[in-house]
């Protein structure tokens, strides 16, 4: 018999009741991190790219330029550099994520529009972060941004490890396993991302999808910039600006009977 998959690390807390005081059709949320419950690309991924150069440089030997084309060839090929650097080079991925992601300053840089804050408190259904960071980094966010209240359970890159390795985003069996620990049903679950290849993998499981573009204009970390926001793939249900767009999403906002 094949080895069991390890069980996924959620943080979670009792669940709210939603505001009509019955669950009904409402999905279910699964929501990525940053860039699409903040602006990351302000000043975060600026951070995260200097610790992670410095890291690698620092751990493998290389000079600056070297660690820069290495963390970017990993986050291409396999969705997070620490994969590459895990199954390539023999590091350890708590001693990654802990050097990489400390930032003293990090709660004075982050920044969410109230009005994105309140619709998120009021948009009905259950409520999950699905992150590729850290747990602690996503803590960290969710507290400062005064969000961490409105969601039953986070998500985060620790608990992706399947038959001894990292699985993140967009790996398709994290999803079905993420899904089947939460017990919930991929049609009723709404997944809203700001990358693409994510989107495609979780459709193709059958939940919905709902694109954030508002920050990836200043986004050079992945594909889905200049005229390719333009175009919505058949794979994403919807797309939006603002996170006050939810509720208005008649085709994603309720799951079906």
């Amino acid at each position: 018999m094949g080895a069991r998959p390890a069980r996924q690390r959620v943080v979670a807390r009792p669940a709210a009741a939603p505001p009509s005081g019955k669950r009904g059709g409402a999905s279910t949320w699964l929501f990525d991190l940053d860039n699409t419950l903040h602006d990351a690309s302000h000043a975060v991924f600026g951070m995260i790219d200097a610790t992670m150069n410095d890291y690698i440089g620092r751990e493998l030997g290389l000079p600056p330029d070297e660690a820069d084309a290495l963390r970017r060839l990993y986050w291409r090929r396999y969705g997070a550099t620490l994969l590459g650097l895990e199954r390539h080079h023999g590091i350890r991925a708590a001693h990654f994520l802990e050097h990489t992601h400390r930032w003293p300053e990090l709660e004075q840089r982050l920044r969410i529009d109230p009005r994105d804050r309140a619709a998120l408190r009021a948009l009905p259904g259950r409520k999950f972060v699905l992150t590729n960071a850290p747990a602690r980094y996503a803590k960290r966010v969710l507290t400062a941004l005064g969000l961490a209240d409105l969601f039953e359970g986070v998500v985060s890159i620790e608990g992706m490890r399947l038959f001894g390795q990292l699985r993140p985003k967009p790996d398709a069996r994290m999803f079905r396993v993420v899904l089947a620990r939460l017990k919930l049903r991929p049609t009723r679950c709404v997944l809203v991302e700001d990358t693409l290849t994510h989107q495609r993998a979780a459709r193709g499981l059958g939940l919905r999808t709902v694109w954030m573009q508002r920050y990836l204009w200043r986004n050079a970390h992945g594909p889905e910039v200049g005229a390719r926001l333009r175009r919505k793939p058949v794979y994403v249900c919807a797309r939006i600006h603002s996170l006050q767009k939810l509720r208005s999403l008649p085709h994603v906002r309720s799951a079906p009977a």
